[in-house]
């Protein structure tokens, strides 16, 4: 009897390592394109197929085997029309995908250009009061829990509809983290300090609170006086122009993008 030979263990090098993580970095897009909509179920009755066509191939069935073979060609082409929408969002989804430099800085600023538009429209249409929330490096998860969950894409429609008087949600805070809003009607912890709490309203309180122990922005809709206000490093800017806004929110979202290449200069606010 021959000698049996030790079998030759392939060597990994760094284009396998890459050649692997960028396979499992596309199964895992393709898994949150199709989980929990329909396409996962279509999924499922092709594994099905799959699983009987190998059947059939051991047991030798031939003719259910031979269906089998005969459209398998045209499964792709229904494939691509059942799946249409899916892989318009998967190539959508690689397209939103913040890399740095100027794309993700384009981004941040369409975000903050949205956020802009919104509260022009409010303070046009006096339709109600209003307290958007943008978070910067300190997290807040804890304010998110305590309101109305959401993750949708920052918009300025949405964000008029939220603050629209009467709805369920225009009472709190919307809180933004990156370009998603994180939740609406969110409940945030008020100033103690005498001076604000006889020159101002509940929602400016609230924004300088949540803002005295985070590096968040807080932006302002008075319902009275429908003027725009700024809460940041627990200070309030008040009479704020729509140019300013613009130019605090981009600067508030670039500090956070540079982080890694410098140390963000804090901002002073005039009260």
């Amino acid at each position: 009897m021959p000698p049996i030979l030790p079998t030759a263990i392939p060597k990994l090098t760094l284009v396998h390592v890459a050649d692997i993580l960028a396979l499992a970095i596309l199964i895992y897009n393709l898994f949150l394109m199709v989980r929990g909509r329909r396409a996962a179920h279509v999924l499922g009755g092709l594994g099905v197929l799959l699983a009987a066509y190998l059947i059939a191939v051991w047991a030798r069935l031939e003719a259910f085997r031979s269906v089998i073979e005969f459209l398998a060609p045209y499964t792709v082409f229904a494939l691509i029309v059942m799946f249409q929408a899916e892989i318009r969002r998967l190539l959508a989804r690689f397209g939103r995908i913040p890399w740095r430099g100027l794309g993700g800085r384009l981004e941040q600023r369409e975000v903050m250009e949205e956020i802009t538009l919104a509260v022009r429209q409010i303070v046009e249409t006096r339709s109600a009061g209003a307290l958007i929330v943008v978070e910067r490096d300190v997290g807040l998860r804890t304010f998110v829990e305590s309101g109305v969950a959401l993750d949708a894409r920052v918009s300025r429609d949405l964000l008029c509809t939220i603050f629209q008087r009467g709805g369920t949600l225009h009472d709190g805070a919307v809180i933004i983290q990156g370009d998603r809003i994180a939740a609406a009607a969110c409940f945030l912890p008020l100033t103690t300090r005498p001076l604000m709490l006889r020159s101002v309203g509940t929602r400016h309180r609230a924004a300088i609170g949540v803002t005295e122990d985070t590096d968040a922005l807080a932006v302002v809709v008075s319902e009275e006086t429908w003027r725009i206000s700024i809460a940041a490093h627990g200070e309030l800017e008040r009479n704020v122009n729509l140019d300013s806004l613009l130019e605090r929110l981009t600067r508030h979202t670039s500090a956070r993008a540079a982080r890694a290449e410098r140390a963000p200069e804090p901002e002073q606010v005039e009260s």
